[in-house]
């Protein structure tokens, strides 16, 4: 095993624990849909970078989805289909962890984002398939 594939293993593995974190909060009698929308924008953000990882990409130091799309774009153009689900997860990478009434995720916002963290792990499994054991 090389060491980027090695190293896209350990994003993996952190990004299956948000995708777990979510999954057992909403499945709880008091959801707190906030973290669960947290989660899932974490498990995209490992997930992008697995990616990048595995291709022996420097990673940006950043949370934004749509820029590490655009690293991934010049490798897999088909990336592209994931805009959508990543321009809806962006808003939860720091805005849900602070106090704000008016920015406060309802459960099917939590299960929107909970969806789009899914699309990002089905495409990463299509087309890197060897990082999955």
């Amino acid at each position: 095993m090389n060491a980027e594939m090695d190293l896209a293993r350990q994003w993996l593995a952190k990004a299956e624990n948000d995708l777990l974190n979510a999954d057992n909060n909403l499945k709880s009698e008091i959801v707190p849909y906030d973290t669960v929308c947290f989660h899932c924008q974490q498990a995209a953000e490992k997930l992008l970078k697995a990616y990048l990882v595995a291709r022996g990409v420097p990673l940006p130091f950043t949370h934004d989805l749509l820029l590490l799309l655009e690293e991934i774009l010049p490798y897999r153009a088909d990336a592209e289909m994931l805009r959508d689900d990543l321009a809806l997860l962006m808003p939860y990478a720091v805005g849900v962890r602070y106090p704000d009434e008016l920015f406060a995720p309802t459960r099917e916002d939590a299960c929107e984002a909970r969806k789009a963290a899914q699309d990002v792990l089905e495409w990463l499994k299509s087309h890197l398939e060897g990082l999955f054991l």
